[in-house]
């Protein structure tokens, strides 16, 4: 978690692109089971760091002028720029379960949510109905989750106190989170490296745990053991560790095989640190040594991603954009290379067998949203991950690694710490 200055300044940032208006914001709910630490709304955590269920922040920029003609839409008072954090009553008896939370009535609630702020949930919808009768042109100006259930039963009362049958559809302001949240700030950039820094320990802890015999199940497990004794809360995504034909099933979890002789496997599988994901894909022979064909396709594999690194050019390179006329796309320049370096065992190129994107975001969540074909910016952190897949020879490869464009425009590799080639892989699989 951040100093709570920085949150603010996110909030303000956003109420700068509402044009006016207001947004809404609700918590994600409690898990029904409690078989997974609770985690936070992405959008709700990057602007409040609140990582409690149950709540609802407002942001209101400060009213616009009125217009020159004047009318029954212009505000009758001028709005200051105002935030509120809304929490629920607390449940003493639940409370017993859970330990102590904070509410509207808990002394210094402000201070301690870091916001400007509290007030009960109860008077989200009686607060919201002030604003919009001061100024009707909110009703055209209202920012939500529009998905989101507990939106629509907002909305719906909305319209009960206001007297108005229906109102005008809101706006979703993810888009406008989204636009705040694909630049990383220092201290994100810390957490993401923090994440990467856990990540690439459990990745080798695998490298030392592959072999004959072990279950991909077994091996995920000590990785997550390294991820929590490093701090991290939760895996990134569900851990993928697919060996022999499962190695070419591009998001496989079942994680129920056992290794064989022979085989590789591929082990995509990372970590969060205080919210923040890391997204890391390593391929290793489960007997601790490449054979030729294997090692071909690693090496291509790697070629790829090395390529696609080497013609960066910040404010110019593209991913997620596979449009061959594109000169900027560095997912053109990882599949030439794929499909110039090697053949299928008919002699086919290799780039038949590349079946996805280069790469996408990363931060709050592992697929951290962007506008795609995204140009690559300072502060934009995003994965290079080439893949060959090819299922008539049980092979499955994949090499990927999170990168963060610095200021100077140059990219730094947060696993740079990992083996990446074949012999180096090989090397940290006899480390005891």
């Amino acid at each position: 978690m951040q100093p709570a200055s920085v949150y603010r300044a996110r909030r303000v940032a956003l109420s700068a692109r509402l044009y006016g208006g207001v947004a809404v914001l609700f918590a994600a709910p409690a898990a029904q089971l409690d078989r997974t630490p609770y985690r936070q709304d992405e959008d709700f955590y990057y602007l409040t760091g609140w990582n409690e269920p149950g709540a609802a922040l407002l942001i209101a920029s400060a009213s616009e002028p009125s217009s020159a003609q004047g009318g029954p839409l212009d505000p009758q008072a001028d709005r200051k720029y105002t935030e509120v954090l809304f929490l629920p009553t607390r449940n003493l008896r639940q409370e017993k379960y859970t330990g102590e939370k904070l509410d509207a009535a808990t002394p210094g609630a402000p201070q301690k949510a870091g916001v400007d702020a509290v007030e009960p949930m109860v008077e989200l919808p009686a607060v919201l109905n002030t604003m919009i009768a001061a100024d009707r042109r909110l009703n055209f100006n209202l920012w939500t989750q529009p998905e989101n259930p507990q939106t629509h039963a907002l909305v719906a009362m909305t319209e009960a106190t206001l007297g108005s049958p229906t109102m005008p559809p809101s706006h979703d302001v993810a888009g406008l989170t989204q636009e705040l949240r694909v630049v990383k700030d220092e201290g994100e950039l810390d957490l993401l490296r923090k994440a990467s820094d856990a990540s690439i320990a459990a990745q080798r802890v695998m490298m030392r745990a592959v072999k004959p015999g072990a279950t991909e199940r077994a091996i995920a497990g000590k990785m997550y053991a390294a991820w929590m004794e490093r701090g991290c809360e939760r895996a990134s995504y569900a851990p993928i560790l697919g060996a022999g034909i499962n190695s070419t099933v591009l998001h496989y979890s079942s994680n129920d095989g056992t290794l064989k002789d022979g085989d590789v496997v591929v082990v995509d599988a990372a970590c969060e640190y205080s919210m923040y994901a890391s997204d890391i894909t390593r391929t290793v022979p489960v007997n601790g040594h490449f054979s030729d064909r294997q090692r071909e396709i690693y090496t291509i594999v790697l070629g790829a991603q090395r390529a696609a690194a080497d013609a960066f050019v910040a404010g110019k390179s593209k991913i997620n954009d596979r449009d061959r006329r594109d000169p900027d796309s560095l997912d053109n320049v990882a599949y030439n290379y794929i499909n110039t370096h090697g053949k299928s065992l008919d002699g086919k190129p290799l780039g038949q067998y590349w079946l996805h994107s280069l790469g996408h975001m990363v931060g709050i969540d592992v697929h951290d949203p962007a506008k795609y074909p995204a140009v690559l910016k300072p502060g934009m952190v995003f994965t290079i991950e080439p893949g060959v897949y090819i299922p008539e020879e049980k092979i499955g490869v994949r090499i990927e690694d999170v990168f963060v464009v610095g200021l100077d425009g140059k990219l730094i590799d947060l696993v740079a710490d990992l083996p990446h080639t074949a012999e180096d892989v090989e090397a940290a699989m006899r480390e005891k």
